[in-house]
């Protein structure tokens, strides 16, 4: 079964991956998007869902292409001759097949804590200082509204989410948000996210904590 979701923005790929999946027991789906984020955020729905996924790219954009049904292992692939097969993103799907245990995941939904914007960005950074040096960390960060700014243009928060980033936790900042503030370029940590991340997270995470 083929999904054409190009041209589509987040989270209609994702969404329409999963009606798709819904609607077989056995078999494969395969997923044509046109951008990158795209492409990460289908492959990690995949592997959320335990279901082994592959990527080629061809004559310009993506074919996801996910395994369900089969208890061992993936049914021999199609040949991949002439295309491309982005290597992170195998790699990266592979990974977050073996996630660890999902316990906090931390909303941010400003760019300071508080009202005073001059105290509240050093009390924002402080709060996150706090956790990189006591280990205290969630499974993912998602970034909202004005919160993206800590990922894209805040030179001070920048190196503290690469920390954590580095050490295992994820980052996501709000694609929707980073489009309203012309910050789509600008990302430097994380990756783009979309609701789907926080709906999901009201299922699938032990806690939920939203901060701004």
């Amino acid at each position: 079964m083929n999904v054409d979701a190009r041209g589509l923005g987040c989270p209609r790929p994702v969404i329409m991956t999963e009606d798709a999946l819904s609607r077989i027991e056995e078999g494969t789906v395969t997923v044509l998007v046109d951008n990158e984020a795209s492409v990460k955020n289908v492959t990690r729905f995949a592997a959320r869902k335990g279901l082994y996924s592959e990527v080629s790219r061809v004559n310009g954009h993506w074919e996801v292409r996910i395994v369900k049904g089969y208890p061992c292992e993936a049914p021999p692939a199609e040949t991949t001759q002439g295309r491309e097969s982005p290597e992170s993103f195998t790699k990266e799907a592979a990974g977050a097949s073996k996630e660890t245990e999902k316990d906090v995941l931390l909303i941010i939904g400003s760019d300071i804590l508080g009202k005073d914007e001059e105290l509240g960005k050093v009390l924002m950074k402080g709060f996150f200082e706090t956790m990189r040096a006591t280990k205290e960390t969630p499974h993912t960060i998602f970034l909202l509204n004005a919160a993206v700014k800590l990922a894209t243009t805040d030179e001070a928060m920048v190196p503290i989410l690469r920390d954590l980033a580095d050490t295992g936790v994820e980052v996501f900042s709000c694609g929707t948000c980073l489009q309203h503030y012309g910050l789509e370029k600008e990302l430097k940590v994380g990756y783009r996210g979309t609701s789907y991340h926080i709906v999901e997270g009201i299922k699938d995470f032990k806690k939920t904590v939203w901060i701004g």
